[in-house]
């Protein structure tokens, strides 16, 4: 009687695990840091004025990110991550290629000037001879 009723807890023990088990995986937890990683990359970058020089990355990033808030209402966690991770590093590509292209600007500017420097240089010194 005994092993019936040490039986009957055990069994007992493992429906409660199982049930535990099951409520954690029926409550998925939403994606929050990846989330505020891409809404900060994102407000970065519209900081850097990217829209002028990345736009289509930066839409990129928004429309990623709205689709992992979509994901996340509908429950779809590891959909939800995946997203918020790619707007993130859009929102980080469109940051890096605007910050490149200034620095190409700037390089042209500086190259022209040292051209024009050249040129003056150039003259003074025909002139002097």
């Amino acid at each position: 009687m005994n092993m019936h009723i040490k039986g009957l807890q055990q069994g007992f023990l493992l429906l409660i695990a199982i049930a535990g088990l099951a409520a954690c995986a029926s409550a998925p937890v939403p994606p929050t840091n990846e989330l505020q990683a891409a809404e900060l990359a994102i407000a970065s970058a519209e900081q850097d004025q990217v829209a002028d020089y990345a736009l289509p990355e930066l839409n990129d990033a928004r429309k990623n990110l709205d689709a992992a808030r979509v994901a996340v209402s509908n429950e779809d966690m590891v959909l939800a991550t995946y997203l918020a991770t790619e707007s993130a590093a859009n929102a980080q590509l469109a940051s890096a290629r605007t910050q490149m292209l200034k620095a190409q600007a700037v390089n042209e500017e500086m190259q022209k000037s040292i051209d024009t420097l050249k040129m003056e240089l150039q003259r003074t010194s025909g002139a002097s001879q």
